[in-house]
């Protein structure tokens, strides 16, 4: 009995002190869901992200860096997370999940007037694919049996390349493609893959914060602010 109340006391010891520490969140370049105005990291992941650490009571620090060293401290860092994450099942036991800040399908595009056509997957590995290091549509498109890969280190930097007739073709979250071809020259071609997007946490990640974080996130989907959220960043479902 004194060994089961020592070890209650310890266990509520490490919570509180994981609370008073705080989490950080780490993201990357990938506007509109999370993006630099100056000093400031905003977008559409970042808005839900911060309410969701408020709504929960937990304090949270959010750091912007490229993919690969965001998704590494989320492995190897205690108290750390990584978003937005796509779940996937080779991810699955590698972290602990808060989701979904989105269910998103990601779709291949290229730029306008690049003669590049491609109805399927089989069609499109014959062209130069951009995508990020250490992004999941990486592991994704070589899954698929994409060899001409052109990795980057943002997704920026991938985008560029692509207006500017470096790589024939990139991947991208259609829920922002639906935003972004009004502003760019580009087009659809066809469908990568579809799966939930989240928080990624390390996996020996306090169960007590990730349940009061999952239940945040549940009533900010289920009160309609994250559709609030994502219309204020003109984000809907693409053509």
């Amino acid at each position: 009995m004194k060994k089961l109340l020592l070890f209650t006391l310890l266990s509520i010891c490490a919570s509180s002190q994981a609370i008073a520490a705080g989490v950080m969140l780490a993201t990357e370049e990938y506007p509109p869901f999370s993006y630099r105005d100056g000093k400031t990291i905003k977008g559409a992941s970042v808005e839900q992200v911060e309410k969701v650490m408020k709504d929960a009571g937990i304090d949270y620090k959010i750091e912007m860096m490229p993919w690969a060293r965001a998704y590494n401290l989320a492995q190897t860092t205690p108290m750390s997370c990584v978003f937005t994450t796509a779940h996937s099942a080779k991810r699955d036991p590698m972290f602990r999940w808060v989701e979904p800040l989105l269910v998103d399908r990601n779709i291949l595009i290229t730029r306008s007037g690049s003669g590049v056509t491609a109805k399927n997957l089989e069609e499109a590995r014959q062209y130069t694919v951009g995508t990020q290091r250490d992004d999941y549509t990486e592991v994704t498109l070589k899954e698929n049996g994409f060899t001409k890969l052109d990795v980057a280190t943002d997704f920026n930097a991938t985008l560029r390349k692509l207006l500017n007739g470096r790589i024939d073709m990139m991947p991208i979250s259609e829920i922002y493609f639906g935003k972004l071809k009004a502003e760019q020259p580009l087009e659809k071609l066809t469908l990568l893959s579809s799966q939930p997007m989240g928080i990624a946490c390390e996996k020996d990640f306090p169960s007590d914060l990730l349940a009061k974080m999952q239940a945040a996130l549940d009533k900010l989907i289920g009160d309609g602010t994250q559709q609030t959220i994502f219309t204020k960043y003109g984000l809907s479902s693409a053509d």
